[in-house]
């Protein structure tokens, strides 16, 4: 008894300390490329820019994880009566925002692409939970006062996304909004690593849905159950475990040593099944969205019990 709690508080100490090496040696792995392939190609995040779809010299495994959704047909034209859609995602461990190299900046990019109009899609590391907030409130403050009304909350649709600690900065940042008494349409968390003075299993009641993917293979795996704070005003979608013993995903757009020892939790990041049942929730939120404007009396609060 007293060896297996011995072992519990050792593995306790060491998780974290190994999440730290493993995010640190990969932002180094990943540094000269960055200086290579960004210094010259950066735009402005509102410019046209060319998604994965387009770029023909992607890394293989890049275009691997966005293949589905480059393969889906044009989304429905959003209607200028509905309120701008503000989806925010979050990279993970010390990943810098606008790293190519991981699918949460290239999806974002190919969301921008895909509704052209209508939405607002932006990434942040998940140590920039504050600049996030900031460009929230700023896109929500429509009559530019500095400040935002009660009208003007109750206006907001906000999706947000993560993956690692980007999951665990997604659900702390829709908590947040919820101090704010800003709701949120949907959170979605890819193999959710609990940062430090965080709490990433349950759901404040801001939230209307939520959804939660994981693996269990690997040194790192992520929840596996998240929970509604408030179940009538939050439903969760589900909690689904991925698994690639017999499906293997290809990860060379990472460095070696997490590709070598934490291979299962970039899999998942990677894997295309993934984003391409985001891109099925994001549009199921846009499309709700356009059919609850043309039945008239029904309001966005309303649906979602604010």
């Amino acid at each position: 008894m007293r060896s297996r709690m011995r072992d519990r508080h050792y593995w306790k100490f060491v998780a974290p300390l190994f999440v730290f090496a493993a995010t640190w040696l990969m932002s180094l792995g990943t540094a000269h490329g960055q200086a290579m392939s960004l210094t010259d190609n950066i735009q402005p995040l509102s410019a046209r820019a060319a998604t994965i779809c387009e770029e023909a010299s992607a890394p293989p495994s890049l275009k691997d994880a966005l293949r589905q959704v480059c393969l889906r047909k044009p989304a429905v034209r959003i209607g200028s009566s509905i309120p701008q859609t503000i989806i925010i995602g979050f990279v993970g461990g010390f990943v810098k925002r606008d790293d190519p190299k991981h699918p949460e900046v290239q999806f974002a990019a190919y969301l921008r692409d895909r509704y052209a109009s209508g939405i607002h899609v932006e990434v942040f590391s998940n140590h920039a939970g504050r600049e996030a907030l900031r460009q929230v409130e700023q896109l929500l403050d429509t009559d530019h006062d500095g400040g935002l009304s009660a009208a003007e909350k109750q206006q907001a649709r906000i999706i947000i996304y993560g993956h690692s600690w980007g999951a665990s900065e997604t659900v702390a940042f829709a908590r947040e909004l919820g101090q704010k008494n800003i709701p949120v349409l949907l959170t979605i968390q890819l193999d959710s690593i609990v940062k430090p003075g965080q709490q990433d299993s349950t759901i404040p009641p801001n939230v209307a849905s939520a959804v939660n993917f994981y693996q269990s293979e690997g040194f790192l795996h992520g929840r596996r159950k998240i929970l509604a704070a408030d179940p009538a005003r939050t439903k969760i979608i589900g909690n689904f475990q991925m698994t690639y013993r017999d499906h293997p995903i290809n990860c060379d757009n990472y460095p070696w040593f997490p590709r070598t020892f934490n291979k299962p939790h970039h899999e998942i990041e990677n894997d295309p099944r993934i984003w391409d049942q985001l891109t099925s929730l994001i549009d199921a939120e846009l499309s709700s969205a356009q059919a609850t404007v043309s039945r008239p009396g029904v309001s966005e609060a309303s649906r979602f019990g604010h």
